[in-house]
């Protein structure tokens, strides 16, 4: 899935499935971000979760983010 994929594609179980996707993640944490983020918002403008929902994912997708940062910070200082 990409983010130019249609909206009605989007299911929370395909959301959370990028979100466990943690080689692609580590391997491109932005551009995994990215999808994340912009696949919360299709299925908030597609009525399959509400505000609270929106919130919830967007706040897993920064986590997301975060992990992927630090662990990626933690194997360059391992690397020294």
């Amino acid at each position: 899935m990409s983010p130019g994929n249609s909206p009605q594609t989007w299911t929370i179980q395909t959301w959370l499935s990028f979100l466990k996707d943690q080689a692609a993640l580590l391997s491109n944490p932005g551009a995994h971000h990215k999808v994340l983020l912009e696949g919360a918002h299709a299925l908030h403008r597609t009525h399959v979760i509400d505000h609270n929902g929106l919130s919830d994912l967007l706040e897993q997708a920064d986590g997301a983010l975060a992990y992927a940062v630090e662990a990626l910070l933690e194997e360059r200082i391992d690397d020294r």
